[in-house]
C-alpha cells in the first residue's frame, strides 16, 4: 500500500524540528552579510544527495539500505552500516543533550537536566518499540495538530522586520565554506533523510512526493535565518543561541489570549524531535540486530537508550556539546556522501549485471 503521504509529512517534521533551532545560529554565525548564498549552497547540496539516493534506492525496490550492503559483501557492510551506526548513536546523543538543554532554558528551569533527558529518551524509546507503522501513523497525527500552528507562527514572525537588514545583499567573502559554525549547519541539511532507505520493506512511497516534501522545506531554512536577522540585525542575532526562537519570543499580539508565541513553536517543534530520535533508534535497533540477531530487539532498544542517556549525562555544559557537535562533522559528511553515491553505484552495477 503506497504510504507517500506519510513519508511526506515525516520528512518535512524531522527537517522543521531540526531546522529552526540550532540551524539559525550556524549559518549566522558562520558569515557577516550575504546569508543566502551559504544557505543555498546547503540546499543544493541537499537536494543533489537527495536525488542521488533516492534514484540508488529505485534499482533496489522494497529492500532497505541494510540488506542492499549485506548482499553486497562484508566489505561493503562495514564500510557504510558501522559508520551510519555510530552516526546515528552521535546524532541521538547530540538531539538528546541539546534539545533538553533547550526544554531546561525556556520552559523547565526549575527541572534538572538529567530528569528533562529522561522524559524526552522515555517517551522516544516507548515509541520507537512500537515499530516504523507506529511511529509514521504518530507522526501523521502530530502533522495535522502542530504544522497549522508552525505556519502560523511563520506567518506572524514578520511583525519586527526591518528590511533594511537584507543588505548587503553581495558578498565575496566565501570563508564561510571552512567555516565550523557552516560545517555543523549540515547537521539540520543532511540529518534527516537517511530514513528513506531504511522503510522500503515496510512503507512504499513515490520517488516524486519526496520532492514535493523537499521543495516545502526550502523556503524554511531561509526563514529561519533572515527572521531573526530581519529582526535584531545579523550582528546582534549572531550573538544568540537560539536566533529564531528570541525572533518570534520578540513578538507582541495583543488580541491573542496567551502571553508568549514562543510557547507555540517550541511545543510543536520539541514534538517533532521526539518523533525524530525514536525514527533514529528504530534505525539503530535495525542495524544491531542485523549483527547481533541472537538477541531480541525491544533489549537492544533499551541498552541502546540507556547508552546514549550515560553519555548525554556526562556531557558536562553547552560548550562541551558543541565540541561533541564539531568532533562528529567528518564522520556526518561522510556518511551524508558516502552513502547516497555508494548506493547509486551499487544499484547501477545490479542493473548492468
Amino acid at each position: 500500500m503506497d504510504k507517500s503521504l506519510h513519508i511526506v509529512f515525516m520528512y518535512i517534521l524531522v527537517h522543521l524540528g531540526l531546522i529552526f533551532f540550532l540551524y539559525p545560529a550556524n549559518i549566522i554565525q558562520s558569515t557577516e552579510q550575504g546569508f543566502w548564498l551559504p544557505i543555498s549552497i546547503g540546499i543544493v547540496c541537499h537536494i543533489i544527495i537527495v536525488a542521488v539516493y533516492l534514484k540508488g534506492l529505485h534499482f533496489f525496490p522494497k529492500t532497505d539500505i541494510i540488506t542492499i550492503y549485506s548482499e553486497a559483501g562484508k566489505f561493503y557492510s562495514l564500510c557504510f552500516l558501522a559508520p551510519i551506526f555510530f552516526y546515528f548513536l552521535m546524532e541521538n546523543i547530540i538531539l538528546v543533550r541539546a534539545y533538553s538543554e533547550i526544554i531546561t532554558i525556556v520552559f523547565l528551569s526549575n527541572t534538572p537536566l538529567w530528569a528533562v533527558m529522561a522524559l524526552l529518551l522515555t517517551i522516544s524509546t516507548y515509541l520507537a518499540s512500537k515499530g516504523i507503522e507506529a511511529i509514521f501513523r504518530t507522526g501523521f497525527i502530530i502533522a495535522f495538530v502542530f504544522l497549522p500552528l508552525v505556519f502560523f507562527v511563520l506567518i506572524i514572525s514578520f511583525q519586527n522586520v526591518d528590511w533594511y537588514h537584507f543588505f548587503p545583499f553581495w558578498s565575496n567573502d566565501f570563508s564561510f565554506l571552512t567555516n565550523s559554525s557552516y560545517l555543523k549547519s549540515f547537521f539540520a541539511v543532511g540529518g534527516g533523510f537517511i530514513f528513506l532507505g531504511f522503510v522500503q520493506p515496510y512503507l512504499s512511497y513515490k520517488r516524486k512526493q519526496v520532492f514535493i516534501a523537499l521543495t516545502i522545506i526550502i523556503p524554511c531554512f531561509f526563514l529561519s535565518v533572515y527572521i531573526p536577522v530581519l529582526t535584531f540585525g545579523g550582528s546582534t542575532a549572531s550573538t544568540f543561541l537560539f536566533p529564531f526562537v528570541m525572533a518570534v519570543d520578540a513578538i507582541n499580539l495583543t488580541w491573542l489570549m496567551f502571553d508568549r508565541i514562543t510557547m507555540f513553536l517550541l511545543l510543536s517543534l520539541l514534538t517533532f524531535i521526539m518523533l525524530f530520535i525514536s525514527l533514529i533508534l528504530w534505525k539503530t535497533v535495525r542495524i544491531t540486530n542485523h549483527y547481533i540477531s541472537s538477541w531480541q530487539p525491544a533489549y537492544l532498544l533499551v541498552i541502546i537508550s540507556a547508552l546514549i542517556y550515560i553519555i548525554s549525562f556526562f556531557i558536562p555544559t553547552w560548550s562541551s556539546m558543541e565540541n561533541l557537535f564539531k568532533w562528529n562533522t567528518f564522520l556526518r559528511f561522510y556518511v551524508l556522501l558516502s552513502v547516497p553515491i555508494s548506493i547509486y553505484i551499487l544499484g547501477v552495477r545490479r542493473k548492468s549485471e
